[in-house]
């Protein structure tokens, strides 16, 4: 009797103190022990499902805190200080949480976004599982939103997060893009609606990033951002920049993330119930939107939403990054540009000793010149292509893309921009022929004086052509 009078005693000791040791481990095993578990428990997290919004009074993250420090460090390395607390301070809506939507939030919320409101109507599918940032098979069946906001909630639980398991529309609209919000990310993959949500940001001079067609391509580097008027192969891109002009007057500034590549594959039929193809629209849930499935590699969509998440904090940052330009020209044509720049030297100063002459294009005293050479094709190449995308510098908003820019080409031509200062990657401006011949007449001071803003332009340019090149 007493023996089990002593294992039972033995028996409620150990409970009591395998539970204290655990809370104990737990206690250690956080960062900041049991004080910031406390901290972190009490820590507001509004957490808004379907339709309620966060309180518009919420408090964003403070970056004075330790943990954020140290959570955020490697940003603030790369940002300073100061541009990481302007992403802390940042607002963010991502409309549309699918394979794009869903990887570009998680890295706002990972790069320290501070408030994000996440809307997409739809549920997590098994099918989901190949493209989404954090989605399990246990969320199969869960409000992408709210699916996002459970797993964000355990990554950065100060970020304020509001989560909205509703259809973007024209009835929802004023109502998910309210509150002032810096960024908006249009993730949608419905044409009607995505042109609605960028023509809305618009009207309301919202700054709108806007993902494309990501389904049935392979090639990771073809992946662009650019405004959506110099957006060429992608069918969805081109069928968006077609209605954003036709039915909201919109011809260009707003940036896209876009592929080069062609697509790999068509949208799959609908069949119905007796295995033949059926009308899609009958199986339409929401009307307007597609029933009919694009075959997708899944790892194309996080790249455009890594993508979307990497230009979108480099703007909240205040980070100057120049994407790399869409310029459809190839090597023949920069060796077109080169010649004419050659011939151009001849014709206005006698002499190309500045530039380089290749042994079959001109004659032995050019080739004897070509030993003071200072631009070679290497750098009317990056001239062209990286300073002034293809264009002349006088109609950098010129909407020619693909064979329209080859075209283009036919009336360009590379000359000094000071006429007393020789040929170099800081002095050369891509012209039309009549543009140039007007330029050369003039000076760079008369410029100055007569045309400010464009004299300011092409000195930035220049100036960051001899910074990088």
């Amino acid at each position: 009797m007493d023996k089990a009078l002593w294992l039972c005693a033995g028996a409620v000791f150990g409970s009591v103190a395998c539970i204290a040791v655990n809370r104990y481990w737990d206690s250690f095993s956080d960062p900041k022990s049991r004080e910031w578990i406390f901290f972190r428990r009490e820590t507001k997290v509004t957490v808004a499902l379907d339709t309620s919004k966060v309180d518009e009074e919420a408090i964003l993250p403070d970056l004075s805190d330790e943990i954020l420090v140290e959570q955020f460090t490697r940003n603030v390395q790369f940002f300073g200080l100061e541009g990481q607390k302007r992403v802390q301070a940042s607002f963010v809506i991502v409309v549309g949480l699918g394979g794009v939507g869903s990887h570009a939030a998680a890295m706002l919320l990972r790069s320290g976004v501070g408030k994000l409101r996440l809307i997409d109507f739809d549920q997590v599918s098994l099918s989901s599982l190949n493209r989404h940032a954090v989605a399990t098979r246990d969320d199969v069946g869960t409000p992408k939103a709210v699916c996002l906001k459970e797993h964000f909630s355990r990554i950065y639980p100060e970020c304020v997060i509001e989560a909205c398991s509703e259809l973007f529309d024209e009835s929802s609209a004023e109502d998910l893009l309210s509150g002032s919000p810096d960024f908006v990310l249009d993730c949608i993959d419905n044409i009607d609606t995505k042109v609605f949500l960028i023509a809305t940001c618009n009207k309301k001079s919202l700054r709108v990033l806007s993902a494309t067609g990501a389904g049935a391509r392979a090639d990771p580097t073809r992946v662009r951002i650019a405004d959506v008027c110099e957006s060429s192969i992608d069918p969805l891109s081109r069928a968006v920049r077609h209605r954003l002009r036709r039915l909201h007057g919109i011809e260009s500034g707003v940036p896209v993330v876009f592929s080069m590549e062609r697509p790999k594959a068509k949208l799959l039929p609908v069949n119905g119930v007796d295995g033949q193809e059926g009308n899609p629209s009958d199986y339409q849930i929401v009307p307007g939107f597609r029933v009919r499935i694009i075959p997708v590699l899944g790892t194309i969509p996080a790249i455009f939403g890594q993508v979307m998440a990497s230009y979108t904090i480099a703007k909240l940052a205040g980070l100057q990054v120049e994407t790399e330009p869409v310029v459809n020209l190839d090597v023949e044509h920069y060796a077109v540009l080169h010649r004419r720049l050659i011939e151009r030297e001849e014709l206005l100063y006698g002499t190309a000793d500045a530039v380089e002459v290749s042994s079959f294009m001109a004659s032995w005293r050019c080739f004897l010149q070509s030993l003071h050479l200072k631009v070679d094709k290497e750098e009317v190449a990056y001239v062209v292509r990286e300073l002034w995308r293809g264009k002349s510098a006088r109609n950098q908003d010129s909407h020619d893309v693909g064979r329209g820019m080859w075209r283009s080409v036919n009336k360009l031509t590379l000359t000094r921009w000071d006429h007393k200062q020789p040929p170099s990657v800081s002095n050369l401006i891509l012209l039309t022929f009549q543009e140039a011949e007007k330029h050369e007449a003039s000076s760079v001071e008369e410029i100055k004086e007569q045309e400010p803003a464009f004299y300011a332009m092409v000195t930035e340019t220049l100036n960051r052509g001899k910074k990088e090149f």
